[in-house]
């Protein structure tokens, strides 16, 4: 079966701005060549700390950041060989923080019927109705519709914004980081409705997160990202309860668990690498406690580790 998006050799380098003597610096890579797909029906997970590339994927995938280089493919289709409208019907985006994502000057009617006119071209009847149905699928009242954004909560403001994302009658949903801003219980709230719309819409998740109890609980496969390259990718069951790369096991070993005491893992250093100074070989080298030579002068490739683990490791972990 065609996977619903795949992704080959994308990468993105923003620019610096040029020195008035000299040659022009080579930019910032915020994110390193990297393949990988998403089958139909499947929830994806991208964990990984601030600023290892997760936003700046996220928006190539849909359309807000033209990559550097690589390619994106939905259902097959190239997304430069489609137009913006008919891209717009393949691809939707709920963005993390669901107050700023909503236009503050209209009503939240105004914000719906928007791509129901630009991507569908509903006539006034046609787009009331598809309203209403989308309302109800998230559990809004219609009175809603004349009201504006700062009038809701967060957890209304992220219904609102996956109402909006549906509107467009999308194969693919990118959420990013779309319940960190929320409440602990209204948290489990929204997870239970996007879980509960991928299955009656038959929808695709790209779930990005630094949250693992949620990532892991939402989805059936987990790509962990650091400094703007994949480093493992596996079964969510299987790759934090037995991960094969260092950096994996440094992120399942710092996350918060109720009952445990806050310890810090064992690692050389704490801090990402210089963006304008890149280091040779392993990003993760500075910091892990397996680096040898190897390591630091050769970036290792993503291998398979196992049936269903690629880790991207010169000497990864045994389990």
């Amino acid at each position: 079966m065609m996977p619903a998006l795949k992704v080959e050799h994308l990468a993105k380098t923003f620019p610096l701005k040029r020195p008035f003597f000299g040659p022009a610096p080579p930019g910032v890579r915020a994110v390193r060549p990297m393949s990988f797909q998403v089958e139909t029906g499947e929830t994806l997970g991208v964990v990984g700390e601030s600023g290892c590339g997760k936003s700046t994927l996220a928006r190539m995938l849909v359309g807000l950041l033209e990559p550097t280089e690589g390619m994106i493919e939905i259902e097959g289709k190239a997304i430069g060989s489609a137009g913006p409208a008919e891209f717009g019907k393949l691809i939707q985006y709920v963005f993390q923080d669901p107050q700023s994502s909503l236009n503050p000057r209209k009503t939240i009617r105004q914000v719906m019927e928007a791509p129901l006119k630009r991507l569908h071209g509903m006539t006034r009847p046609g787009r009331d109705k598809r309203i209403a149905e989308i309302f109800a699928s998230v559990n809004l009242r219609e009175e809603f519709l004349d009201r504006y954004p700062h009038e809701f909560s967060g957890g209304q403001a992220q219904r609102i914004g996956i109402a909006r994302a549906l509107a467009a009658s999308p194969r693919i949903i990118i959420l990013d980081e779309p319940v960190s801003a929320l409440d602990v219980s209204v948290q489990a709230q929204v997870l239970n409705l996007l879980a509960d719309l991928k299955s009656r819409f038959g929808l695709t998740y790209l779930f990005i997160t630094h949250d693992l109890a949620v990532v892991e609980a939402v989805s059936e496969r987990i790509v962990v990202l650091y400094f703007g390259s994949v480093v493992e990718i596996g079964r969510a069951d299987r790759i934090f309860a037995a991960p094969r790369h260092p950096y994996t096991s440094l992120l399942a070993e710092s996350a918060p668990v109720v009952g445990r005491s806050l310890t810090a893992p064992e690692q050389k250093g704490t801090e990402l690498p210089d963006p304008l100074n890149p280091p040779p070989g392993c990003a993760f080298a500075g910091r892990c406690p397996r680096a040898t030579d190897l390591c630091r002068t050769r970036e290792p490739e993503l291998k398979q580790m196992g049936e269903d683990q690629l880790a991207a490791c010169h000497y990864p972990l045994e389990n």
